[in-house]
C-alpha cells in the first residue's frame, strides 16, 4: 500500500478533528460531509487493520459531533421584542440569539421605561435598556472569565459591551471605551422591552439581594446617570447640590445625594412636588415657575439638570458658587443656553457624563441596597399594549416617576 494513501487519509482525519473542534458554534447538523468520496476513497487502498482503525476513528468523530450538537453546543433562545418603527408605532417581533463566548442569555423579568426610549420610537430597533432578569445560559468562556452563573439575577443598561483593552478601559473608564457597543447603534434586533437578550459579561451587573427587580431596572440607567456626577467628581458630605426637576431622574438624585450626606436644594416648576421632595431627602425647595430671580439662597456647589426641558440658565447662575459644576442630565430638543461670560467669571464647569464606568455602577447598586434607595415606580405588563401605555404616560409627563414593564 502506498504511503501517500495513509498520509492522505491521516490528513483528512486531522481536518475532521479541526472541523469537530469548531463545530460546537454551529446550530445545525450537516451529515453530508460524512459520506464524501474524498474521505471514503482512500480507505480502499489501506490494509484491513489500518482500514478498521480509520473506520473506528471516523465513527468516533461522527458520534462526538452528534453529542456536541445535541448536548454541548449552545441552545440559545427564541425571544419576543418590542421595537420602534418608521411610523413611531410599537411593533412586536421575534428573534433568536445564541450566546457568544463571553455572552450570557438573560430571561428578562423587568425593564425600566426611560425617556431616551422615546428618541428611538421611529427606528427599526428593539427598545429598552434598563433590563433585569435571570441568566439561563452562558457562553463558552464565561465561567473562566467571570463569576456569572446560570440562575444569577443580573441587570443591563445603556452599554452592551466594553472592549477592555483601550486606554479608557485600562484606566477604568469603560463608559468612555473607544470600542464600546451601546443601545441605539448595536444589537438592534434585541432590546430589554422583550422576553430575553444575549449580553456581554463586560457590561453585566449582579443585582444585590435586597433590591427588588422592579426597583433595579430604573437604577441600571436612571440611577447610574445621577450617581456618577455625585460620586465621581469630588462632591462629598456637606456639599450643597442643586437638583433641577423632580421626575424620573430628579427623585433618584435627591435620594442619593441626601444619603451621601449632601445638602439637597431642589428647584421645581411646581409647588405640588414640595412635600414629596422633602420626604425623599431635600433640605430646601424653591418654585421657579414665576421666573423671578432666585434670591436669599445659599449657593450650591453643583447643579444637576434633570428636567425634561432646557432651563433658562440665567435664572440659576446667581445661585452657583465659584467653581460650581453643572451637569446636564437629560437630552431635550432645545439647546442649553448660557452666557460664556457667566461661565468665565464664575469659574464654572459644564460636564457631560455618560452613565458611569463599571465600578461606579457596581458601587451605586451596593449603596442603593445599603441605604434602601428605591425608585418610585408604576408597573405595566410586558405586552404591546403595556409598552404603548407606558410610553404614552411618560410622553405626557404623567409618570410617577419611573415606569417598569413586567414579564
Amino acid at each position: 500500500m502506498p504511503i501517500s494513501n495513509v498520509e492522505a487519509t491521516s490528513k483528512h482525519i486531522n481536518f475532521e478533528l479541526l472541523r469537530l473542534k469548531s463545530s460546537s458554534s454551529s446550530s445545525a447538523i450537516d451529515f453530508r460531509h460524512l459520506l464524501s468520496p474524498h474521505l471514503l476513497a482512500p480507505l480502499l487502498y489501506l490494509t484491513i487493520p489500518l482500514r478498521l482503525f480509520f473506520i473506528l476513528f471516523y465513527f468516533f468523530i461522527f458520534f462526538s459531533e452528534i453529542l456536541i450538537k445535541m448536548g454541548g453546543g449552545p441552545v440559545g433562545v427564541d425571544f419576543t421584542v418590542f421595537k420602534g418603527s418608521g411610523t413611531g408605532a410599537i411593533v412586536e417581533a421575534t428573534g433568536h440569539r445564541d450566546p457568544g463566548p463571553t455572552e450570557v442569555i438573560v430571561k428578562i423579568t423587568h425593564c425600566g421605561v426611560c425617556g431616551t426610549d422615546e428618541h428611538y420610537l421611529h427606528a427599526d430597533q428593539g427598545l429598552g435598556h434598563e433590563g433585569v432578569g435571570i441568566i439561563t445560559e452562558v457562553g463558552s468562556m464565561v465561567h473562566a472569565l467571570s463569576e456569572f452563573r446560570v440562575g444569577d439575577r443580573v441587570g443591563m443598561g445603556w452599554f452592551h459591551k466594553f472592549c477592555g483593552y483601550c486606554d479608557a478601559c485600562l484606566r477604568g473608564n469603560q463608559n468612555q471605551c473607544a470600542n464600546k457597543t451601546e443601545f441605539g447603534t448595536a444589537d438592534i434586533d434585541q432590546g430589554c422591552f422583550g422576553t430575553a437578550v444575549a449580553w456581554d459579561i463586560s457590561a453585566l451587573f449582579k443585582i444585590p439581594d435586597e433590591i427588588a427587580s422592579e426597583h433595579a431596572g430604573p437604577l441600571m440607567c436612571g440611577g447610574a446617570t445621577v450617581w456618577h456626577p455625585l460620586a465621581d467628581f469630588g462632591l462629598k458630605a456637606g456639599s450643597r447640590v442643586g437638583v433641577l426637576g423632580v421626575g424620573g431622574l430628579g427623585h433618584l438624585a435627591i435620594q442619593f445625594a441626601a444619603k451621601m450626606g449632601m445638602e439637597v436644594v431642589v428647584f421645581s416648576g411646581t409647588e405640588s412636588k414640595r412635600q414629596q421632595a422633602i420626604e425623599l431627602g431635600a433640605s430646601e425647595f424653591y418654585v421657579t415657575s414665576s421666573g423671578k430671580p432666585l434670591e436669599g439662597i445659599e449657593k450650591v456647589n453643583a447643579l444637576l439638570i434633570t428636567a425634561n426641558v432646557a432651563p433658562d440658565m440665567a435664572l440659576y447662575f446667581p445661585v452657583l458658587a465659584q467653581g460650581a459644576l453643572i451637569f446636564p442630565m437629560t437630552i431635550s430638543a432645545e439647546n442649553l443656553k448660557m452666557s460664556p461670560l457667566d461661565l468665565v467669571l464664575g469659574n464654572l464647569r459644564v460636564i457631560g457624563t455618560a452613565i458611569g464606568p463599571a465600578a461606579s455602577i457596581r458601587a451605586m447598586l451596593r449603596f442603593a441596597e445599603k441605604q434602601g434607595i428605591k425608585p418610585i415606580v408604576e408597573t405595566f405588563p410586558m405586552t404591546k399594549a403595556g409598552v404603548e401605555e407606558a410610553m404614552q404616560k411618560l410622553r405626557e409627563g404623567r409618570m410617577r416617576y419611573r415606569g417598569v414593564l413586567v414579564v
